[in-house]
């Protein structure tokens, strides 16, 4: 395992929730970073690990590999890959992103 996957491996394994995304919490560079960290507020998420992959190359590539999906964001619960930011907005629309966040204890 390289050096970039056993980082990702440990970032999502060891932390209730993390997201992988273009910016940081405070200022995202896309959209749908934006709404990912907008929907995980609303859910009221205290516990929360943001990963910049604009800032390493080799993260950026690496999470797509890591994950076998595409696209960034990708938000990561106790260590199961969840979805970006459309299945991120499906999940909280029918409750269930907020029952997995609560589960998780990531929530105040």
């Amino acid at each position: 395992m390289s050096d970039v996957q056993t980082f990702i491996k440990e970032t999502v394994t060891g932390n209730p929730v993390v997201l992988f995304m273009k910016g940081t919490a405070q200022f995202p560079q896309c959209g749908f970073s934006g709404r990912a960290i907008q929907i995980l507020r609303q859910s009221g998420v205290t516990k929360l690990v943001t990963v910049n992959v604009l800032e390493d190359d080799g993260v950026r590539q690496g999470i797509k590999e890591y994950s076998q999906w595409p696209t960034i964001p990708q938000l990561y619960v106790k260590g199961e890959f969840i979805g970006g930011s459309d299945i991120m907005a499906e999940m909280d629309e029918n409750g269930e992103l907020k029952t997995l966040l609560q589960e998780a204890g990531a929530t105040a």
